[in-house]
């Protein structure tokens, strides 16, 4: 074997040492930037859920005293012991907003601005901040449970969920609501 064969030899040894060490970077860098993705996705899942758990929780709170005050409902608790719960949901809903915050995108973090921005509509007419009719309580709520949709939707693009949550298959759907008394009934009781 002459010299030139050897050198020929161990260029392609030295080659295919190289290709093989740079196929195996590339491959463990995708790879820990998979688990990366995937980890703060899991985070980000965490985050959102929790985050419209407390808003879900701040609106039924909100719901229980309106509707004692407005007497469509028999009061169990003072005023002041629902004010103190709201206030304690209040604080854990805006520690779950921080939470989004750092974890989100640009469009959850802007569905989340507007989430908050409703639901405080409904904390505020329960607590007598701003006036308003049932009907105005109903649009608040209305509202508030869209924003949630809203929230959802961004969501699941960030997360990169297929499916959409509105549309043909999912159409806006209203609050569940009882049938309103009639005159004749409340005389009755």
């Amino acid at each position: 074997m002459g010299s030139t064969e050897q050198w020929v030899t161990i260029a392609a040894v030295l080659l295919g040492a190289l290709t093989t060490h740079l196929t195996t970077y590339a491959m463990e860098r995708q790879r820990k930037k998979h688990e990366l993705v995937t980890r703060w996705d899991g985070k980000k899942l965490e985050a959102y859920e929790g985050y419209v758990d407390s808003v879900r929780a701040c609106i039924f709170l909100a719901v229980h005293l309106y509707e004692c005050r407005e007497g469509l409902r028999e009061r169990d608790r003072t005023d002041q012991e629902m004010l103190a719960e709201m206030s304690e949901a209040g604080r854990l809903r805006g520690r779950a907003f921080e939470r989004i915050m750092l974890l989100a995108g640009d469009d959850v973090v802007e569905a989340a601005h507007e989430l908050n921005a409703v639901a405080l509509q409904v904390d505020w007419q329960a607590t007598g901040k701003v006036d308003g009719t049932l009907e105005d309580w109903r649009e608040r709520n209305r509202a508030a449970f869209r924003a949630i949709n809203n929230f959802h939707e961004e969501a699941r693009v960030d997360l990169g969920v297929d499916g959409r949550l509105s549309g043909e298959k999912h159409p806006e759907r209203d609050l569940l609501l009882p049938a309103a008394r009639r005159e004749d009934d409340r005389t009755a009781t």
